[in-house]
């Protein structure tokens, strides 16, 4: 199991998580690996990086992996960047290290 825990950082509405983004992937991946220099959790999307498609794939994505509805997943840094930082409200840090175990088993 690879840790996730330098990625993630609790906030009083939620989590925070750095992501490493690769977009036109074969197929959409999450969690998809461990950037260990810049400490973010890799992410593939099918979707383009065009008119938003990526980034609002990301968020199903992450939607889906937490168990949260998608409008508590948030891009709030690097929108038109591969390194981002995602918000998800509603979720403990100890909870999404769970569905990241649970989801990368």
């Amino acid at each position: 199991m690879e840790t996730y825990v330098d990625a993630i950082s609790e906030t009083p509405h939620g989590v925070t998580l750095a992501l490493d983004v690769t977009t036109g992937a074969k197929r959409s991946l999450f969690p998809a690996g461990y950037n260990e220099w810049r400490q973010s959790i890799r992410c593939q999307v099918a979707a383009p990086a065009i008119g938003g498609r990526a980034n609002r794939a990301i968020i199903d994505l992450l939607a889906k992996t937490f168990e949260v509805p998608r409008g508590n997943v948030t891009i709030v840094a690097g929108y038109a960047s591969s390194s981002k930082v995602v918000s998800i409200a509603g979720l403990s840090r100890s909870r999404a290290l769970e569905c990241l175990k649970r989801s990368n088993t």
